[in-house]
């Protein structure tokens, strides 16, 4: 292979990997290390957590290429913005389909094969790897068929819990453990998470309904995607209003507060502009300032 075809599939392997989302992700796991520190565990191994997130990684990698494998099609038709429509590496880089493929069934078997040796050598635990293995399949079965759970409506919901249970669980059950009180902790980060695919999918509704990809977006009316915005909205703010003083310190919730005027924006933009910006800036500000409070609890 030449030097210019191997820079080619790199880059393609790195724009498809979507490395802010991989970002945003890394994020999540050390929301979820604070609150394991806070909630559940005196002493943390730093060892357990670099393993943990090196598992992670190539689970997410996988899980990303094989999105952007079945979204080829959906990625030709949309106009893209810095947040929603793929992000169109097989047409900018002109590397195959197949290559994402290839790389998404290594990656996964990398990181399932590696989970399991960890816990048999005792580095995480069976929570954290039912946890990881629960990602994986779902990460997959969102997108590809025969599940395709995009496709049918229910993968808005999928990827919220994804993104706002399971990521942030996991990070707790590799640093601690488990418990009702930090499964409470993400449930209005998972509200916003919701909020957020709500906006992303808006700008490719007409590109996924010409491929048969029924989003929420596609099925919903206008009206009908900002009354389901304003519903999780209105169950974040008043679940954290419970949660505070007795599941969520009130540090992490004045925290979370900075998150609340663009959450509020995006509601009042949606299907009004094509960009999700509003909704993508709540969601990223709600886990950054979390993870700060979170940690600044347990380490400060």
């Amino acid at each position: 292979m030449s030097i210019v075809n191997r820079a080619r599939w790199l880059r393609g392997l790195w724009l498809a990997g979507r490395p802010s989302q991989v970002a945003l992700i890394a994020l999540v796991y050390a929301l979820g290390v604070g609150m394991a520190r806070t909630l559940t565990a005196p002493a943390i191994s730093w060892r357990a957590v670099e393993v943990g997130g090196a598992l992670l990684l190539p689970v997410v990698l996988a899980v990303h290429w094989a999105n952007e494998y079945a979204d080829v099609e959906t990625d030709r038709l949309t106009e893209r913005t810095p947040f929603s429509g793929g992000s169109g590496a097989v047409e900018r880089t002109g590397v195959g389909r197949e290559l994402l493929a290839r790389a998404a069934g290594v990656a996964m078997l990398l990181g399932i094969a590696g989970a399991v040796a960890a816990r048999l050598t005792g580095l995480v635990s069976v929570t954290a790897l039912a946890l990881l293995l629960t990602i994986a399949v779902a990460g997959l079965a969102y997108s590809l068929p025969p599940a395709a759970l995009v496709r049918r409506g229910v993968g808005e919901l999928t990827n919220a819990v994804l993104g706002g249970v399971l990521l942030p669980l996991y990070g707790v059950a590799v640093a601690g453990r488990v418990t009702a009180v930090a499964l409470l902790a993400v449930v209005p980060f998972t509200l916003l998470v919701g909020c957020n695919l709500l906006a992303t999918h808006w700008p490719d509704r007409e590109a996924d309904a010409a491929v048969g990809k029924r989003t929420l977006a596609v099925r919903w009316s206008p009206r009908g995607l900002r009354r389901a915005y304003w519903l999780l909205v209105a169950v974040a703010v008043l679940l954290t209003i419970v949660l505070v003083g007795r599941v969520l310190p009130i540090s992490v919730v004045a925290a979370q507060v900075l998150a609340l005027p663009p959450l509020l924006w995006g509601g009042v933009v949606l299907t009004r502009q094509r960009s999700p910006f509003p909704a993508v800036s709540a969601m990223v500000v709600h886990a950054g300032a979390s993870t700060v409070a979170w940690w600044w609890l347990a380490f400060g």
